[in-house]
């Protein structure tokens, strides 16, 4: 089960968090509505490589990552989306695409849009495409000490 060594990790340290089962879904807008969550704290986790190093980017469900805005703010030469062959073999116990933002358990550095800093709770995937977890945003804060950056826009689909 994908979401065991997350849960594991979250019981050591005693935090309160809700499991969310849903339908099959693979676009986090389409989980966020399978799971009857705003996208504005869904959080995804976007696998980036920032001068070549793999890292997460994690950000709300409603918003795309601005790959520019990311490379001044962690003043690189180089940001881009990683791609699966970087970093498939760190996530053994998750399905392709439904990582959870816990960047620490993986060995991977974390940053997160400051949008998402101002929701009391955040969920996110939960190793697959069925589960996600639900906690508050602050003992994520406490547990995976991320960076805080503004590097998210809001996607064409959500624009008004």
């Amino acid at each position: 089960m994908p979401a065991t060594k997350l849960k594991e990790f979250l019981d050591t340290h005693n935090i309160k968090y809700v499991s969310i089962t849903h339908s099959k879904a693979y676009t986090a807008q389409g989980i966020a509505a399978a799971a009857h969550i705003s996208g504005k704290e869904l959080a995804k986790t976007v696998m980036i490589a920032v001068d070549g190093q793999v890292a997460m980017a994690v950000l709300p469900a409603s918003e795309t990552v601005n790959l520019d805005s990311l490379k001044v703010a962690l003043n690189a030469r180089k940001v881009d989306l990683a791609s699966e062959r970087q970093f498939r073999d760190r996530f053994a116990d998750c399905e392709v695409g439904a990582m959870p933002p816990f960047g620490n358990l993986y060995g991977l550095k974390v940053y997160v849009d400051e949008t998402l800093t101002q929701d009391k709770e955040i969920a996110f995937n939960a190793g697959t495409h069925l589960e996600l977890i639900k906690l508050a945003y602050a003992d994520f804060a406490n547990l995976v000490q991320p960076t805080v950056l503004r590097f998210s826009r809001r996607s064409a689909a959500h624009a008004a």
